[in-house]
């Protein structure tokens, strides 16, 4: 009986890393695609673009002494998986009018994959 609770529980942890494989495979993507966020952005430290620390939940223009066009701090935005897609995909189309002049992510696995990363690395503390 003890040989089959250990194969029981073998099979259960197999299963449950073959499960988060492909969310951690997400992510890796995401990463990847964040190295060219990079060039403005990043997760602790303002830039040309504002940090992406604390980024789901937060109200677009609202970084604490970034200096954001008057497009993004009049922007009525909360930042969440579903509109930071749809910023991403176009970000001048979602917010006339905005200074970041990056084109957008066009490719939706790559967005989709992007969102999952920030979703995770984003949770730091920003550093002011």
């Amino acid at each position: 009986m003890g040989a089959a609770r250990w194969w029981l529980a073998a099979l259960v942890l197999a299963a449950s890393h073959a499960a988060a494989a492909p969310g951690q495979r997400l992510q890796k993507q995401g990463e990847q695609v964040y190295e060219r966020c990079q060039a403005c952005h990043s997760l602790e430290t303002d830039r040309t673009g504002p940090r992406h620390c604390g980024l789901f939940g937060r109200r677009a223009g609202s970084v604490p002494g970034f200096a954001y066009s008057d497009a993004m701090k009049h922007a009525d935005i909360v930042w969440t998986a579903r509109t930071l897609d749809r910023f991403l995909a176009n970000p001048a189309k979602m917010v006339p009018g905005t200074t970041m002049t990056y084109a957008g992510v066009t490719d939706a696995g790559e967005r989709k994959a992007l969102i999952a990363y920030l979703q995770q690395a984003a949770r730091c503390k920003p550093q002011h």
